[in-house]
């Protein structure tokens, strides 16, 4: 059973810095593992994409299928993962709750200011205008988190509380009832 530390929020919430400073903290080997890793060593033909020549609505069902399925074959293989990911369309939570039953996953939940994620999005320039306003009013609605954090609250003070959170093995997230089923709990 492979650990899964599931950090969930808007885009340009601060998942990426909390992720690799949790990676260098952690006391074990974790991969850390999100989208904008893919895009950005050139796996997708991104500037293709941009320019019109490929419609990634056409793309998107068939790589996040693919990438999901990544997921649970990096877990199955025996590797820690803090992944970060924003579940953004209908079934996804579900299918990742599916294809992760056999694994500890610690699912967090990050917010941010509306005000800062418009600022960061704005300053990125990588991200469509509105997304992360979109992201704010709509990505934890149904969600069940094991942790919630603030980004106003600092990098390493989310660390030390993640940290100690997971630690604790107390789950009770969207992923925790396929975890008991199987009486796969951390001690």
């Amino acid at each position: 059973m492979a650990q899964i530390i599931f950090i969930h929020g808007a885009s340009s919430s601060g998942k990426s810095t909390l992720a690799r400073a949790l990676q260098d903290r952690i006391e074990s080997p974790f991969w850390h593992i999100s989208i904008d890793h893919l895009r950005d060593s050139g796996v997708l033909p991104t500037r293709r994409f941009r320019s019109g020549e490929f419609r990634w609505s056409a793309a998107r069902a068939a790589f996040f299928d693919g990438f999901h399925r990544s997921l649970k074959a990096y877990a199955d293989a025996g590797n820690d993962l803090i992944l970060e990911h924003i579940l953004d369309t209908d079934g996804w939570l579900e299918r990742l709750a599916g294809l992760f039953a056999e694994h500890d996953v610690f699912f967090v939940g990050i917010h941010c200011p509306l005000e800062l994620l418009i600022e960061r999005e704005a300053a990125r320039g990588d991200r469509p205008i509105g997304s992360a306003r979109q992201d704010y009013e709509t990505i934890h609605v149904g969600k069940t988190y094991d942790l919630e954090l603030s980004s106003t609250d600092g990098t390493d003070a989310n660390v030390e509380t993640l940290l100690a959170s997971w630690r604790s093995g107390h789950r009770a997230s969207s992923f925790s009832a396929s975890s008991f089923l199987l009486g796969n709990r951390r001690s």
